[in-house]
């Protein structure tokens, strides 16, 4: 899941949960909107953890460099 999907389901969330008024049976939308909410935030955190943990290519990390020095 990209960070645009979880913005995305963090915004359809929000919209059911906070500005929505219509009523269905059986389906209660607070919940539904809640669900999206978490699902698009979990899915936000895993994919910024992820991309933070990459590397440009070509990029080392924690190399050691030894010279030879002539005396």
């Amino acid at each position: 899941m990209g960070i645009g999907v979880s913005v995305f389901l963090l915004a359809v969330g929000a919209i059911m949960t906070f500005a929505l008024e219509a009523e269905v049976s059986g389906i209660d939308l607070d919940v539904v909107g809640i669900i999206l909410m978490i699902a698009g935030a979990l899915g936000l955190l895993v994919t910024v953890l992820f991309l933070g943990s990459s590397r440009p290519f070509g990029a080392t990390r924690g190399e050691t460099v030894i010279r030879e020095e002539r005396f």
